[in-house]
């Protein structure tokens, strides 16, 4: 009886989670603009979409800024659990509790704040100061991802690849790179999606003239989403479907290798 009703609610969860990107999905091949009435199937919205230079332009500045900032986000991320390392207990614990207070903290707070920062400073806002938004707040999920895989065993690795002759960089290269690297994936896909994600630090420090995917769905909602953003939505959730399908069956195909 427990295990029909967790089914259930499984089930109801799952709908309730997957039916309106169903819903988006029919109304992105609806011929008409109605949201209400299927009238028919139809492509013209993906050809609208690929045609648009407002929504181009806010994938690439979205997908560009993903990719840059997640990279050096990860970069300075790993290079702080590395020097986090080689402190004091106590410092470690002062900086790690520093470290969990923007994740904590509101967007809205942050977003208020970057953009005050740019303002007082008189930072043209724009491209590079939503790249710096992003960096910043990316940091701090990198060296929670990053810092469970800085452990004792790492440690006793990087010391006995120096015992056996190795130098300090290419013991860090060879022993304690190899030891992070799951981290350092898991971090950098983390920032990257929450780059990709955010709406209210980008709102609030992107300045005229640009947008992301995010900013210009919300600038159209005011007016009326066009079917177009549809079309873009279900190629975004396509796309990421597919590749957590390859990733996971390449981690089953691993599986099964390692048992035989």
């Amino acid at each position: 009886m427990k295990k029909a009703l967790s089914s259930i609610y499984i089930i109801i969860i799952m709908l309730f989670l997957y039916l309106p990107i169903f819903a988006l999905m029919v109304l992105s091949f609806n011929e008409a603009k109605s949201m209400a009435v299927f009238t028919g199937f139809s492509l013209n919205w993906y050809v609208e979409l690929f045609n648009s230079r407002l929504i181009m332009y806010a994938v690439v500045n979205t997908f560009t800024i993903a990719i840059i900032s997640a990279t050096v986000a990860t970069i300075i991320g790993t290079a702080a659990v590395v020097g986090l390392d080689a402190m004091r207990p106590k410092t470690q614990n002062v900086i790690l509790a520093a470290n969990n207070i923007p994740m904590l903290n509101a967007d809205i707070v942050t977003g208020i704040s970057l953009m005050l920062f740019f303002l007082i400073l008189r930072v043209p806002q724009g491209y590079m100061t939503i790249l710096f938004a992003h960096i910043t707040f990316s940091i701090p999920y990198v060296v929670l991802s990053v810092r469970p895989r800085m452990n004792r065993k790492t440690d006793r690795l990087f010391e006995a690849a120096m015992d056996l002759g190795a130098s300090r960089k290419y013991a860090f290269r060879k022993v304690v790179l190899p030891e992070l690297r799951p981290g350092i994936l898991s971090g950098f896909l983390l920032a990257f999606t929450m780059s990709v994600d955010d709406f209210i630090i980008t709102y609030f420090t992107k300045g005229a003239g640009i947008n992301t995917i995010s900013t210009i769905i919300y600038s159209q909602v005011k007016i009326g989403i066009r079917p177009s953003l549809f079309a873009l939505s279900t190629i975004i959730f396509v796309v990421a479907f597919v590749a957590l399908l390859i990733v996971n069956i390449k981690s089953k195909k691993q599986e099964v290798e390692l048992v035989l």
